[in-house]
């Protein structure tokens, strides 16, 4: 079959690699007639995440219909049309069975990599490396989906491909970071980025009541977008001091909730900027946290702090006295996609989350390389490319 395949830093190609087969009881075998870049695949091309190996398939969000399934998998049969959450859990261990899918203790099968790097293993995640599994990624014809009952999510009808592919990942990341980062009805939430996960997060912080809402970015084509699609402020953070501007906007308060949905290559101005990107190249910092700093110095005191972006590593110049002394709440976590799926489909289908729009670019898989080079560089207003594998 055909698919994208790591190559190298900033390298990509498209490869014949051999179909995938049933390898467990509880697979399933995925025909993908979506599949959609994610921010945190430019983490893999730029070699800030460990462990790639040249011909890894990338891919994590995606959509297709069931064509195979092993003889354990119950809620699904071939001709399904399905949505597959990006992270892998088994339904079963104790992590999962508490909601926390993107802690699966056994979907994992290179745990050692993880404990290593953070103290504790993590659940397999598609396309994303062998320290979460070296699982074959999305952007292929073929995918193998093991615990298939736990892992994919049947579509309903009348909601459209171009929104559900979009439940795979960015829309359940985004309401996670909404609903665990504590927003309640009358908060002040500031979400810094308007990337798909951004976009998304803002849109579940209206839903789930927040009085106001304010996104921050630096390109005007996503600013627009998410003034006209989702709805809430805009702030480019190129042109003001976010602080000051918070503040300004909530009283000299600052917002009940600041959501990071950057992730370890952040930008930011000035000589921060220069100081992070430096340091990052060097080796000498892992990840750029320009922005969970900054969600921390804005937020209120007693507030909470939630960060959605990836994050692999170690961070140089992080404000924890003021994490501290402000009395606030940092969480952070991958996505517990299985627990908010089911319901985040039933918002699609009603019409109250319509995340089509980011489909900005619409490709053969042939375009792979193409189309992330149009994301990585923001080329011609690109907010995900989408690859559709069989038109």
């Amino acid at each position: 079959m055909k698919a994208v395949c790591w190559q190298g830093v900033n390298e990509l190609s498209v490869e014949r690699v051999p179909d995938p087969a049933i390898l467990n009881a509880q697979d399933a075998i995925v025909k993908v007639t979506a599949s959609t870049t994610c921010g945190s695949d430019l983490h893999l091309l730029g070699g800030h995440i460990p462990a790639m190996r040249a011909g890894d398939v990338i891919g994590h969000e995606f959509l297709g219909e069931i064509v195979e399934t092993g003889p354990e998998v119950t809620r699904h049969r071939p001709g399904d049309r399905v949505v597959v959450c990006s992270i892998i859990g088994c339904g079963r261990c104790w992590s999962c069975r508490h909601g926390d899918w993107s802690l699966c203790e056994n979907s994992n099968p290179n745990p050692g990599i993880t404990d290593l790097m953070w103290g504790g293993s993590t659940a397999g995640i598609f396309g994303y490396s062998h320290a979460m599994g070296g699982f074959r990624g999305s952007h292929a014809e073929y995918v193998r989906v093991p615990f298939a009952d736990h892992n994919a999510f049947t579509v309903p009808e009348g909601v459209s491909d171009m929104d559900a592919v979009f439940a795979s990942d960015a829309v359940p990341t985004g309401w996670m970071g909404a609903d665990l980062g504590g927003v309640r009805p009358g908060d002040v939430v500031a979400v810094w980025g308007c990337g798909g996960v951004g976009q998304m997060a803002a849109r579940a912080a209206m839903l789930l009541g927040a009085e106001r809402v304010v996104a921050i970015d630096r390109y005007p084509e996503r600013l627009a977008m998410t003034t006209r699609h989702v709805g809430c402020e805009v702030v480019d953070y190129t042109t003001t001091d976010v602080v000051s501007e918070l503040r300004e906007r909530t009283g000299g308060r600052g917002p009940d909730v600041c959501i990071e949905a950057v992730g370890m290559e952040a930008d930011s101005t000035g000589l921060q900027r220069v100081y992070d990107g430096v340091k990052q190249r060097l080796r000498l910092e892992q990840d750029r946290p320009a922005a969970v700093r900054e969600a921390i110095h804005a937020c209120r005191k007693g507030g909470s702090v939630f960060v959605l972006g990836v994050f692999a590593g170690f961070v140089d110049k992080f404000p924890l006295g003021a994490l501290m002394n402000k009395g606030l709440t940092l969480r952070g976590a991958q996505q517990h996609g299985q627990r908010y799926i089911p319901k985040l489909l039933e918002l699609i289908g009603r019409g109250d989350l319509k995340p089509s729009h980011l489909a900005t670019h619409t490709m053969t898989l042939d375009e792979g390389p193409r189309g992330y080079d149009l994301f990585r560089n923001k080329k011609d207003g690109c907010v995900r490319a989408v690859f559709r594998p069989w038109i």
